[in-house]
């Protein structure tokens, strides 16, 4: 029996509105007993928000209701959360279950699988019009059923004390001394969400190549969206890595590009909104090929800002030890660097994703360069010509000159 769009409605903005509820009471409970807040906690709310959205519009589609099935486990993990800090901590020993409740709504707690398989399994095995790419496909929908909830239980019956969460004497209640995996063995269960999730990219990729109109449409504004957050997590990776290496301090400046990074995580849900509501907004080959070209281009200025730094280090430190000079001499050369690498990266981009439109450009350019030392008539229609069909590849074309006399 299919909801009507009135209580498709009500019932998605219903989830949204608890889940925001669960989040705001779990996290302020937290917070009371001197711990920080999750912010993971209020940043999965744009998922259900959008998935609200979609749902109230388009209730046949799939989509809108895995996104709000995002706010329902919210709703569980953060309920349960709130109800073990409660019981645990607030008021011990008024609450019956506490142990239960920190078990499945703990930070420790294995919930986090439903995030992560939903939003990067099955929401890209089911965009954008919410059904498998093809029945082909229903096998590996049921491994991905099956990578979310084997390794969900056998992290649920690990026996351990919840130390972490700061109650050394409290003990999983689900946990079963004769299940306890060996490290090995754990790993390889949860080795079943990555290659879950790389499955659903390779069947969205096999979507996009097989796709047309619309369809393709709504593709690029996912396309777009992971890109972006592509580039700003490569970026602080690369930035990051010798750092780590060193075993120094990260600096302010990379902090603050994490912060940003988390941020991007909100194009992906808005992309979706997009792309199911309001595919005809924007010119999203023009975004798509920005974010490869400025994606690439932070990349590659990042490493060469690091390998930089290395260089120059190495040279003035005989002269001037630990000096600010090698940071400034990289910032002036990457900053030299940057507009011949856009333009250079530019070109690759076009000439490797968008090979029609750089043989296009390529060809308007040279015939610019023929037009202006050209006289034959005859020879300048056919020149004309030819660059129609190579440029835009019409059906038909055809070419009318006037006479001088008309």
């Amino acid at each position: 029996m299919e909801l009507s769009s009135r209580t498709a409605a009500r019932v998605a903005w219903l989830v949204f509105l608890l889940a925001v509820v669960a989040a705001i009471a779990a996290e302020s409970m937290v917070a009371s007993t001197g711990r920080d807040p999750d912010s993971f906690a209020f940043m999965v709310l744009v998922f259900p928000a959008t998935g609200a959205l979609i749902a109230s519009r388009r209730p046949q589609n799939a989509i809108g209701w895995v996104m709000v099935s995002l706010g329902a486990v919210g709703i569980i993990a953060e309920g349960l959360l709130a109800y073990a800090v409660y019981g645990l901590e607030i008021r011990p020993g008024s609450l019956p279950g506490t142990d239960v409740a920190l078990a499945l709504g703990g930070p420790e707690s294995p919930m986090w699988i439903f995030f992560i398989m939903l939003s990067g399994a099955f929401l890209l095995l089911l965009f954008p019009d919410g059904r498998l790419p093809s029945r082909g496909w229903r096998p590996w929908a049921w491994f991905c059923i099956a990578a979310t909830v084997v390794p969900f239980v056998a992290l649920l019956v690990q026996p351990y004390e919840f130390v972490k969460e700061g109650f050394p004497g409290v003990h999983n209640p689900f946990g079963i001394q004769a299940a306890e995996s060996p490290e090995p063995v754990l790993l390889a269960t949860i080795f079943m969400i990555p290659i879950a999730v790389v499955g659903c990219v390779v069947a969205l990729v096999r979507r996009f190549r097989r796709s047309h109109g619309l369809e393709r449409l709504q593709l690029k504004w996912l396309v777009a969206s992971a890109a972006i957050v592509g580039a700003f997590y490569g970026l602080n990776m690369v930035a990051s890595l010798p750092f780590l290496i060193l075993g120094k301090e990260t600096p302010a400046w990379i902090e603050s590009t994490n912060d940003i990074g988390v941020l991007t995580f909100f194009f992906i849900p808005a992309a979706i909104g997009i792309a199911i509501l309001r595919h005809r907004l924007y010119d999203i080959d023009v975004i798509i090929n920005r974010a490869l070209v400025y994606g690439t281009l932070t990349v590659t200025l990042a490493i060469a800002y690091v390998l930089a730094i290395a260089a120059l280090q190495v040279i003035v430190r005989p002269f001037a030890g630990e000096s600010q000079l090698a940071v400034a001499g990289s910032t002036l050369a990457v900053a030299a660097l940057f507009r011949p690498a856009r333009v250079r990266v530019q070109a690759f981009i076009d000439r490797r994703f968008y090979r029609s439109k750089f043989d296009a450009t390529k060809t308007l350019d040279e015939f610019s360069a023929r037009l202006r030392d050209e006289v034959n008539l005859e020879t300048l229609a056919d020149d004309l010509l030819a660059v129609v069909d190579q440029t835009m590849s019409p059906a038909h074309r055809s070419l009318w000159l006037r006479n001088a006399s008309d």
